[in-house]
């Protein structure tokens, strides 16, 4: 008979639980993944999972118990839990019953070079010092939706393993090189492999949908607060802006984002159909 954790004070609870904690994920290289669609992802990008804690009761669907199978045969420990304690780990108002613990993907510009060898323009995003995990999480989203083949993380401010970058990515973080590097190491690396930099700002004078943007391009983007420092500024072969015709002066960073991204989609499209 399956035994079923029941205990809140169990160290295996614990121990996850102090991974909410950026200090705890730092020092032991570890993370929470939360969610069916997530741990799916984990799967397909083979992030090495350590402990998976399920409770059948909170499942939204009917394909759990073959995903549960699926990581208990790459080697994970597999916990069944009271709905109490699952609902402790949880960090969703509205848990799915699928909750695992897993070992970080510590990727390098390194990694990144080798897996864009033969891709003949590169289409990376740089997100600089990005605060809120949230816009992190769903630059990640825009940047896989929009065929991106790469995101830099640099002189990062959110933890890219915090679970509310996870959530908000709905586990692309998992299926897209995502690498984080200091500013000065992007940018040696973007121009050893001659990719142009576009920084989106206010205060640009070109609008994004007129600049040239279908060959090997980085775009960057800057804190929700002040934008983009002036490192990268300065870097910047050209600089766009996003037209605003209300009260406010820029959009949220992510929204911004996922503008620019297509943009450069519809451009390589339309390039493509010519």
């Amino acid at each position: 008979m399956l035994l079923e954790l029941s205990s809140l004070q169990n160290p295996k609870v614990k121990a996850a639980l102090k991974l909410n904690d950026r200090r705890e994920r730092n020092r032991s290289g570890l993370f929470i993944i939360e969610g069916f669609r997530e741990l799916s992802r984990a799967v397909a990008g083979s992030v090495s999972i350590q402990t998976l804690f399920y409770c059948p009761s909170l499942f939204l669907g009917s394909n759990e118990p073959a995903l549960i199978e699926k990581i208990r045969s790459q080697g994970a420990e597999v916990i069944s839990c009271h709905p109490q304690v699952f609902e402790k780990l949880s960090y969703r108002d509205r848990p799915d019953g699928l909750l695992a613990i897993a070992v970080q993907m510590k990727q390098t510009l390194e990694d990144l070079d080798r897996a864009l060898e033969g891709v003949a323009h590169p289409f990376i995003v740089v997100a600089e010092a990005i605060e809120k995990p949230g816009n992190l999480g769903t630059i990640l989203r825009s940047a896989d939706a929009a065929g991106v083949d790469a995101v830099i993380v640099c002189d990062r401010c959110t933890d890219i393993y915090n679970p509310n970058v996870v959530r908000a990515s709905v586990g692309t973080l998992f299926t897209l090189p995502v690498v984080e590097a200091s500013s000065e190491e992007t940018l040696n690396f973007l121009r050893a492999k001659q990719i142009r930099i576009a920084a989106a700002t206010p205060s640009a004078k070109e609008m994004f949908t007129e600049a040239q943007l279908s060959q090997s391009i980085a775009i960057a983007v800057g804190t929700e607060q002040l934008g983009l420092t002036k490192t990268w500024m300065d870097a910047a072969d050209l600089q766009v802006r996003i037209p605003m015709h209300g009260v406010a002066d820029s959009l949220n960073v992510a929204t911004a984002t996922t503008l620019l991204l297509y943009e450069v989609l519809r451009q390589r499209q339309e390039r493509t159909w010519m």
